[in-house]
């Protein structure tokens, strides 16, 4: 896999995102804004992603509390 490749498939699109967390994108941004969420990407300019990475440590807190 390419350093490239590498790169995307730790970024995770609102669809993946969803799919993981089961919230829908408005709960998802309000979380974000009160720090409580990964904050997302500007990947492009019209298009954003979290990293996957932080979306995992998010969930493995979740499931402690």
């Amino acid at each position: 896999m390419t350093t490239e490749n590498k790169a995307i498939s730790h970024c995770l699109r609102f669809p993946q995102l969803k799919a993981m967390v089961g919230l829908s994108r408005a709960t998802i941004w309000r979380l974000e804004r009160l720090g409580q969420f990964p904050k997302r990407r500007q990947i492009s300019p019209r298009t954003v992603a979290w990293l996957r990475e932080e979306v995992d440590d998010w969930i493995k807190q979740r499931e402690m509390a």
